[in-house]
């Protein structure tokens, strides 16, 4: 039964990923009824997110030779109109110049949204939603071959204070926050190619904006989250010997090994780290968005990889170009959390026998914490031995 399941998932992954709906073609449209030009088949199919042969656009850049006789009505004009220039420059088939002087002497067309949009809806989410379907494929294949790490000997049957209400709260602070962010950021970047086909455009609109109110508002719970759990527990999450000798030992994850830690061990301080510093990064471009004129983020930055890098990269941006910017980097950063969040959800969850009840009620199994935090246990009773708090 379990390999049917497993053999279920891995086809309808690889259908999702290897068969992507934006990287289907086009249908051929028949253009003869607007003379060659574009068809709302074209325009319905851009949205779709369907690749679309650009020929017709692309090469119908007039022909000077056609160009009326200089005694006709349009003599003057020759034989390419504004379009077919605009056209000729947009696709790079012409070097053109201009007697005006000034700073936007040298952009007849603004274009850089082209690139943006195309390195949004291609890249970020083809390889962002297909490491997300990788990452949730591998734990599944893990969870059958490995099954779930049980407390060895059974359960003590007593409990130990793992963590405080407060700490319960700043957490599922920033846990619940960081989902709901997920979930509407990735409909607002997937659903015009996921959504729109199964609920339709006006059902869409409804929850695009919605998500993106929700999401520009969540974030505040966010922010407040990860300031709260960053001041309770860096103290605890400061690399040491201890933690390469967990890490060599795979922390006992892949044997019934145990080896020591305290209240982190270096699988937990990985997430915490990854999570703070992603999530500044990802709170920081999410600021630049939500007030591109205040908080300009990259022209600064460029500056000063320029500076130690010796690299090129513009430092005079647009607000809008700031925001295309901060978007890429902003998508990017959130997968690269989605990811670690999942591992994390899944090794406290059904990864790991008693491992959610730190989190639930703040109790963990006495046996269970000896096994994972041998020496966090040993400080505790060493406190409550002395009267002290845990």
């Amino acid at each position: 039964m379990k390999r049917k399941l497993l053999g279920a998932v891995v086809l309808a992954l690889a259908t999702l990923v290897f068969n992507p709906v934006w990287a289907q073609e086009a249908p051929a449209v028949d253009r003869t009824s607007t003379g060659g030009a574009q068809t709302l088949e074209d325009i319905l199919a851009r949205q779709k997110q369907l690749e679309i042969d650009e020929s017709f656009r692309s090469e119908n850049l007039g022909n000077p030779a056609n160009a009326a006789p200089i005694s006709g009505r349009l003599g003057t004009l020759g034989g390419r109109s504004d379009s077919d220039i605009y056209r000729a420059i947009r696709y790079n088939k012409i070097d053109p110049s201009t007697q005006a002087r000034g700073p936007a002497a040298d952009v007849l067309i603004q274009d850089g949204g082209i690139p943006w949009y195309k390195l949004r809806e291609g890249p970020v989410i083809t390889y962002g939603g297909s490491a997300i379907l990788a990452i949730i494929a591998l734990l599944a294949v893990f969870y059958f071959v490995r099954g779930r790490i049980k407390i060895t000997g059974g359960p003590a049957g007593t409990t130990v204070e793992r963590f405080k209400a407060i700490e319960r709260f700043g957490h599922w602070l920033l846990a619940g926050s960081f989902v709901a962010l997920a979930i509407t950021g990735l409909i607002t970047l997937m659903g015009r190619s996921f959504l729109i086909p199964v609920m339709g455009p006006e059902a869409f609109a409804t929850l695009a904006a919605g998500s993106k109110w929700l999401h520009n508002n969540i974030a505040w719970a966010f922010m407040l989250g990860l300031v709260m759990t960053f001041f309770m527990w860096v103290a605890h999450n400061i690399p040491n010997k201890l933690d390469w000798q967990w890490l060599k030992v795979g922390g006992g994850i892949f044997t019934n090994a145990h080896p020591s830690a305290r209240k982190f061990n270096a699988g937990q301080k990985i997430v915490f780290w990854t999570v703070m510093l992603l999530g500044f990064s990802v709170s920081l471009s999410g600021l630049s968005l939500l007030f591109p004129f205040e908080i300009p983020m990259f022209a600064k930055t460029f500056g000063v990889v320029n500076t130690v890098l010796g690299t090129d990269l513009p430092t005079v941006l647009t607000p809008h170009e700031e925001m295309q910017y901060a978007n890429i980097w902003h998508s990017i950063v959130a997968f690269v959390m989605m990811l670690a969040i999942i591992a994390h959800i899944y090794i406290g969850s059904v990864g790991m026998e008693g491992a959610f009840d730190a989190m639930g009620n703040g109790q963990v199994d006495l046996e269970w914490a000896r096994q994972h935090h041998d020496l966090w246990v040993a400080e505790v009773e060493a406190k409550q031995g002395k009267g002290g708090s845990s």
